[in-house]
């Protein structure tokens, strides 16, 4: 049984209906491209570009370079443009000066930490030359020292040493294509012709000065699993966390750290004797000190009763984490699950969110949070057979960028095995903000420790993201030029992000649409054979035009013309009704409940206003647009 999705679909469909946000019908309207039927024509203004009264090129006015504007008309070789879908059309300019901007796509830089920075060349046959070289990574090295030296040729720009974080200094880099090319060994890579349109002006040249350095703040809130038999667990890291307190209370570096604590157990609704799924016993908060949380996780304790399976929801007491703690004034961003347990999946009926592992890593990754998990691998869980698949959940939980997963396994999962890892983790990550401020504490860590690597990648993330917000970090001025997805040197580490820049419309009309495909695969799943016949009744009951949808042979067309020809592999666009039959209950099963976790994600999206941005000259609150990352389309 799926639970509660119509509901939890309705309720992103509200959400975002309630805004205004359905399409309305305008007394100016956008051309469509060629051989669509809802997407209309954008363009990106070039340098030097005029904006010109009428078509014969009246009255001509500067406009910006790197502009986007929609297309109303075309006549004598010039361009009538205008800044929202609504209008009102705004003038003409000349067709030269104008880039087509079929797709919506952008790249966005992933934090750099980890890997080499992301070099633009200048022509697409220097850019295979260098994604197909043997020697590749040397290249890469000697391209880069070129630049440091003066001599860039033929690097038109490369990606500044800070992080350039677009829900804090938002830029465009649009993607006018993106070719895959597949390599002898490692993951396909995308070639990406790009060009610059930064909104906000800044530098790309980092500047740490020791002062700045020192005012960097760090949150590590443990998420720990209270039910019954963790109390030892419990007491560990209460002990491991005013170990830590007592070392450095006296010391600068006490100005730049705090702790918070989140309990969670699993759904009341079989078992209330539990008390509660999840509580904020503390969240780390600088108006208060250091050792304020001891008191407040003093009575922390495991149930006295046993919940009703094996599995918690873990996914509830992140969440928690992540909504309830004031993320927003801390640099430096750690989660540390702990549990002896999977998490419940996103269509268990009792899971309190809903959310796949995968999309709840997307949101804790887009407030630049580092989700640590340790696992106990206790007797128990072995015998309950639960460690593969926790193991595989947790890991794909705690992806982080270039630093794999942050998944920490404790073997045989006994208090004792489990101390000194959650001691170490927590003083471990206290040395690199210690270090980091220039703060060091004497013997917090032994001088012969081993480095974990991992976590130095996550430190220095943390203060590339801090050192690109205060120092004003700006994405490097670009014009034209090719790049990569991927990193050429090492192809497992990405460079950048592409994304596609969905207006509130467009996200409630596919949001629309998935709640439809939603409806007729459950709908159906006693007569399978009759869910492409209950689709094209419920489009066609909602459409303008009912007879668009009097037949279709796979569902793409239904999701909305912005996903074509987008670089990504969906699992629903290509579906068929012979593959839906083929797929059996197992596989459709699966889809619904992908479909279903998307919804709820959007949500998300609509909930958070961070990274709505209004790009052009639009007051449209509809026309605000959220770079949705390719991996969260349906």
């Amino acid at each position: 049984m799926i639970p509660d999705v119509r509901q939890i679909a309705r309720a992103t469909l509200c959400s975002l209906s309630l805004l205004g946000l359905a399409t309305a019908v305008h007394a100016a309207t956008p051309l469509l491209q060629p051989g669509k039927h809802t997407l209309y024509q954008r363009i990106i203004t070039r340098p030097g570009a005029s904006l010109f009264s009428d078509a014969s090129g009246k009255d001509a006015k500067p406009l910006p370079g790197f502009e986007v504007f929609y297309v109303f008309g075309r006549a004598q070789g010039r361009v009538q443009i205008g800044s929202s879908a609504q209008g009102p059309v705004q003038g003409w300019i000349d067709d030269d000066h104008t880039i087509p901007w079929a797709h919506t796509m952008v790249a966005t830089f992933t934090n750099p930490a980890g890997r080499n920075r992301a070099l633009f060349l200048d022509t697409a046959q220097h850019e295979e030359d260098l994604l197909s070289a043997a020697d590749s990574a040397a290249r890469v090295d000697a391209l880069t020292k070129g630049v440091q030296a003066g001599h860039s040729a033929p690097v038109v720009a490369m990606e500044p040493e800070n992080f350039v974080d677009p829900s804090k200094n938002f830029y465009l880099l649009p993607v006018l294509d993106a070719t895959q090319i597949e390599r002898d060994s490692g993951p396909a890579i995308r070639m990406l012709h790009v060009i610059s349109a930064s909104t906000t002006t800044g530098n790309t040249a980092r500047t740490a000065s020791p002062q700045t350095l020192k005012q960097f703040k760090a949150g590590l809130v443990f998420v720990i699993d209270t039910t019954a038999s963790m109390q030892p667990y419990i007491d560990q890291t209460r002990a491991a966390i005013s170990s830590i307190i007592h070392s450095v209370q006296n010391t600068a570096v006490s100005q730049n750290f705090r702790f918070g604590l989140v309990a969670y157990r699993d759904s009341l609704a079989d078992t209330p004797g539990l008390e509660y799924a999840t509580k904020l016993y503390a969240s780390p908060d600088f108006s208060q000190s250091l050792d304020a949380i001891l008191p407040a996780i003093s009575t922390v304790h495991d149930a006295s009763v046993s919940s009703s399976s094996f599995d918690e929801d873990a996914i509830a007491g992140v969440k928690t984490a992540v909504d309830q703690v004031p993320w927003q004034t801390f640099n430096g961003r750690y989660i540390v699950l702990i549990t002896d347990a999977g998490a419940r999946s996103n269509d268990d009926p009792h899971s309190l969110t809903h959310l796949n592992i995968e999309d709840m890593n997307h949101l804790a990754a887009s407030k630049g949070i580092a989700l640590f998990v340790i696992h106990l691998l206790t007797p128990a869980g072995n015998a309950a057979n639960d460690h593969g698949k926790a193991a595989t959940q947790y890991r794909n939980l705690s992806k982080f960028n270039n630093a794999g997963s942050l998944y920490y396994p404790v073997p045989g999962g006994s208090p004792d095995a489990f101390r000194p890892v959650i001691q170490t983790m927590s003083t471990s990550m206290l040395q690199q903000v210690a270090d980091m401020t220039g703060r060091p504490v004497a013997g917090l860590t032994p001088q012969d420790a081993k480095v974990d690597t991992k976590l130095s990648v996550v430190s220095q993330a943390m203060r590339l993201a801090y050192l690109g917000d205060t120092q004003h970090t700006a994405a490097p001025d670009i014009i034209n030029a090719f790049t990569s997805d991927r990193d050429p040197a090492d192809t497992l580490h990405r460079t950048l992000n592409i994304r596609v820049l969905l207006t509130r419309n467009q996200l409630s009309d596919l949001a629309n649409a998935l709640q439809h495909i939603l409806d007729a695969g459950l709908a159906g799943r006693t007569a399978p054979e009759n869910f492409f016949t209950q689709l094209q009744s419920a489009f066609a009951a909602s459409a303008r035009d009912p007879n668009a949808f009097s037949h279709i042979d796979t569902i793409g067309p239904l999701l909305g013309e912005y996903l074509d020809g987008l670089p990504y592999k969906s699992d629903v666009t290509s579906i068929t009704q012979e593959s839906w039959l083929a797929m059996g209950a197992v596989g459709q099963r699966t889809i619904l409940n992908n479909i279903a976790s998307r919804l709820r994600l959007y949500q998300e999206y609509e909930s958070d206003p961070s990274l709505w941005k209004q790009i052009g000259q639009s007051h449209d609150d509809g026309e605000r647009v959220y770079p949705v990352p390719l991996e969260a389309l349906p």
